[in-house]
């Protein structure tokens, strides 16, 4: 069986849990440190030493907690911020007050910043901003008064982790692109072997049916050119790999994670109405024995309204020419992706329309191109023009003004908006 490319799980995030795991356990012992240095300065030093043994309990058991984001939740954030803004509101009580008044240490002292740049990993910069903003409030109520190092510390801390968040939510934004175009590469990758197997295959299988069909006539003649058809069709798609199916990315505890996403077709309502549609998609069922399509090699989207009708004017445009020229005529159906406009051509080699049969149609009542072709351009913003010398075939060609179509269209309004 042949290997297929798995979707890959990363996280840039994860060296971040790590180092945090390891700033919380070294905050710890340079807190309690610092209270073994000064504790016959405190006036209560039972009572810090209560605080710290909640502190290194508290820190040790939850170590696993800031191991990923899926274990860091949003009830763990909030008690570790309390156990924080406790050991900041308990250091007046706990320590004498000229070493409060001098700028001493908080009981937390820098353990502190652990607590808000989980935060700041775990929900970005806005969440960080809430965490050190509480924090601020807390040294403020503890020293009772902005003093110059309480407001220099606390710029300091609301500025750190701010600036990680964004930084976080920078990383997450690259690594769900990279997830992405590394799925998009594997899908290409995987789509090139099933052409080279197809093309060994199906497509060879195809083609010798189609001349041996010719070669013995009758029903088989017929059966080789339906054979035939197929395998134009076949080696359009396969050429094209049209409209793969979308993937979206998310985050998980083990970072980005690439998804599936099965959509609906374009115009029966579902998700598929939502974002754009490859015109390409639309035309390439037409493609046959005797229907040859040219496109570009990159998507042609247009608003899902406006691909739908440009397809559908297309679908027209080849019924007339089997109507008036016979099932025989070749046709040859050219995409142009230009910047303001999308040009689409429907030419064939029938006997042409011989001068002023449009407007006599159209006057009896058939309004096959007046409405199918030139009524869904003209509601689109764009134009239709068909152009025939009898004996030398029609050319039709369909414009729809990329702008323009937006604008038009009730769904393109609300993207707009």
């Amino acid at each position: 069986m042949a290997r297929r490319d798995t979707v890959m799980r990363m996280s840039v995030e994860q060296p971040l849990w790590r180092a945090l795991t390891g700033y919380r356990v070294l905050t710890m012992i340079y807190a309690i440190g610092l209270f073994a240095s000064a504790h016959d300065e405190f006036t209560r030093p039972w009572l810090a030493v209560a605080y710290f043994a909640v502190l290194g309990a508290w820190t040790l058991a939850t170590l696993p907690r800031v191991a990923s984001a899926a274990a860091c939740t949003k009830p763990f954030l909030a008690a570790d911020l309390a156990v924080a803004l406790t050991g900041i509101l308990l250091t007046p009580v706990a320590d004498a007050a000229e070493r409060v008044h001098d700028g001493g240490p908080t009981l937390p002292s820098i353990w502190t910043a652990g607590s808000v740049l989980a935060f700041a990993v775990k929900g970005g910069w806005r969440w960080a901003a809430l965490a050190s903003t509480l924090v601020a409030v807390a040294n403020l109520v503890e020293r009772g008064n902005p003093a110059r190092d309480t407001v220099h510390n606390v710029v300091l801390v609301w500025v750190a982790s701010i600036a990680i968040g964004y930084v976080v939510e920078v990383a997450r934004a690259s690594e769900r692109t990279l997830a992405r175009a590394l799925e998009i590469e594997a899908a290409t990758r995987e789509r090139e072997r099933l052409a080279r197997d197809i093309h060994d295959g199906v497509l060879q299988v195809l083609a010798m049916v189609q001349r041996r069909g010719a070669v013995i006539g009758g029903e088989a003649a017929e059966l080789g050119r339906m054979a035939g058809e197929q395998e134009v069709a076949l080696r359009t798609l396969v050429s094209g790999g049209l409209v793969p199916a979308s993937r979206a990315s998310e985050d998980t505890a083990r970072g980005a994670v690439v998804r599936t996403v099965e959509e609906d077709g374009p115009g029966d309502g579902g998700p598929g109405d939502g974002g754009p549609v490859d015109l390409r998609s639309l035309l390439a069922p037409h493609a046959g024995s005797r229907v040859s399509l040219a496109e570009p090699g990159a998507p042609v989207l247009l608003a899902p309204r406006a691909a739908r009708e440009v397809a559908a004017a297309v679908g027209a445009a080849l019924d007339n020419v089997r109507r008036h020229a016979g099932e025989q005529a070749r046709v040859w159906i050219l995409v142009e992706d230009e910047p303001d406009e999308v040009i689409v051509t429907v030419r064939d080699d029938g006997p042409g329309i011989p001068e002023g049969r449009l407007a006599q149609a159209e006057g009896e009542g058939r309004l096959g191109v007046a409405l199918s072709i030139r009524g869904r351009l003209r509601d689109l913003g764009g134009s239709a023009d068909v152009i025939s010398v009898p004996g030398q075939g029609t050319e039709v060609e369909l414009r729809v003004p990329k702008d323009r179509q937006r604008t038009n269209d009730p769904r393109g309004k609300a993207e707009q908006r």
